[in-house]
């Protein structure tokens, strides 16, 4: 499973302060961590209104490059910033995160990834928000692989994230989430998923704990990615006890039915 490493991020109050200060030994030690720890890529995000968040995001991917060779999912709301921190960036592995069934933003970012040949991450939503049912989920994917297949980018390239949503908020979140992980599967076989696994447990103790079991059943849903702490050593664990055990086939639907 590929490991997205969360903590440059400046909706973390540390790292939005590292950014706005350019603290460079504050981000390049904290890339290094993820580094060491284990993850595969970085995800950077600068956060900030546009004109900010692009020199911010040069700065950062420019600083990050400068200490650590792993390749970067470059993260932004605005295709304006992520467009500026390719502009910087060099000729490794790219995500680009992310792309939407929202028209504006797909063929905004949809052309970005399609010009690097880079990875891209779908969040399975539109224009109108996050739908509440797995239906909804897959027409909005269907919007985006049509699309991005025809800008030349390749099924394989595709990171779907089907949307994890708190549990503490509707109790059936999780079971959305992983329904609609195995739909994507059986639906596009050859694309990839990816969650925000830290969402779900938003607003709730034990969070760790909540996390480490989610991902379990995420993973046996057929999970290729996760956006995570890298510096969790337990979650570390709990991902290479999940490849040990598990192929990436379906879950049994007495997992989550239809009646919870």
């Amino acid at each position: 499973m590929l490991i997205i490493g969360e903590k440059i991020n400046a909706s973390i109050e540390a790292v939005g302060k590292a950014i706005l200060d350019r603290n460079v030994e504050f981000i390049t030690e904290l890339a290094k961590a993820q580094e060491a720890a284990g993850a595969d890529f970085i995800d950077v995000n600068a956060g900030g209104e546009v004109s900010q968040g692009k020199e911010s995001i040069k700065w950062l991917v420019e600083t990050i490059q400068s200490v650590t060779k792993k390749p970067l999912s470059i993260d932004s709301d605005n295709p304006e910033v992520i467009k500026a921190g390719i502009e910087v960036y060099g000729e490794r592995d790219l995500i680009v995160n992310s792309v939407s069934a929202e028209p504006e933003r797909l063929y905004t970012v949809g052309p970005l990834a399609a010009e690097r040949k880079a990875k891209v991450i779908a969040l399975a939503m539109g224009a109108e928000g996050i739908p509440d049912n797995v239906e909804q989920r897959l027409e909005d994917c269907e919007t985006i692989m049509d699309a991005l297949t025809g800008m030349g980018i390749k099924e394989e390239q595709v990171y779907f994230d089907p949307l994890v949503m708190p549990v503490s908020v509707g109790p059936r979140n999780g079971i959305v989430t992983l329904q609609t992980i195995e739909e994507i599967k059986a639906r596009f076989p050859n694309s990839k998923t990816v969650v925000g696994l830290s969402n779900i447990s938003f607003g709730l103790p034990d969070r760790r704990l909540l996390n480490h079991s989610f991902l379990m059943l995420a993973f046996q849903a057929g999970l290729d990615a996760a956006i995570m702490d890298p510096l969790d050593r337990k979650l570390m664990s709990a991902v290479k006890t999940a490849m040990l055990f598990f192929q990436q086939g379906k879950v049994s639907s007495v997992l989550y039915p239809d009646s919870l």
